[in-house]
């Protein structure tokens, strides 16, 4: 028996279970790229950015992070932005650059993780549906079943259980996994916004030493 036949014993509920599958499947797809795009090379952004601030080229910063086109970088872009409108500003603007990139990145998780509980919740359904309308056979030949008709309505009806678990498992090591590299980039986030600050502070304050020693000539 190949796989459609088995497939189309299972009922309704297969194509329930199949849909489910497609969608996950497309969220893991997209998710993969996504996190692919986003993935950035902290070390070698911070250098760069490091020396851009230094030199104080406001603008040649603010181009290099609409080049690197990452979620890091859209944060810095924003944070930069809104230099001349005080430290406070640009705390509130990484912050708020910040949520939204994660809940971008987070974008279609939750559907993942309904997909990982609920494919295998399906599965039991139409398992138990399946012993129904085995059990009625029975009643119907009044007992005199034999067991090759009840085997056959059992396996039918744990089929579901089988493929909802097939599409369930892998869609919840998905899950966990895309948790885990967004919370990696997110710490990432932090590790850059926070040296982003220091070095805005590091400028101003140098800013700030080099008028008073003129002053004091």
């Amino acid at each position: 028996m190949d796989l459609l036949s088995i497939f189309v014993k299972g009922g309704i509920i297969m194509y329930f279970i199949l849909a489910s599958s497609i969608v996950a499947l497309a969220i893991a797809i997209e998710k993969f790229i996504v996190l692919k795009k986003a993935k950035v090379n902290v070390p070698a952004f911070l250098i760069k950015l490091r020396v851009l601030i230094k030199k104080k080229d406001l603008e040649g910063a603010i181009g290099y992070c609409m080049q690197e086109r990452t979620p890091v970088s859209n944060i810095v872009k924003k944070g930069l932005k809104k230099i001349r409108f005080g430290h406070q500003r640009v705390v509130e603007a990484i912050e708020s650059a910040g949520r939204q990139e994660i809940s971008k990145l987070e974008k279609g998780l939750s559907i993942l993780a309904s997909i990982a509980g609920i494919a295998p919740l399906l599965g039991f359904l139409g398992t138990v549906t399946g012993m129904i309308g085995a059990f009625m056979k029975i009643q119907e030949l009044h007992g005199s079943a034999n067991p090759c008709d009840l085997a056959g309505g059992i396996w039918e009806a744990h089929i579901t259980t089988a493929f909802g678990l097939i599409v369930g498992i892998p869609a919840l090591a998905l899950y966990n996994y895309f948790v885990s590299k967004i919370n990696k980039m997110a710490v990432d986030m932090e590790r850059i916004s926070n040296d982003l600050i220091d070095m805005l502070d590091d400028t101003s304050k140098s800013a700030v030493n080099d008028d008073e020693d003129d002053y004091n000539l």
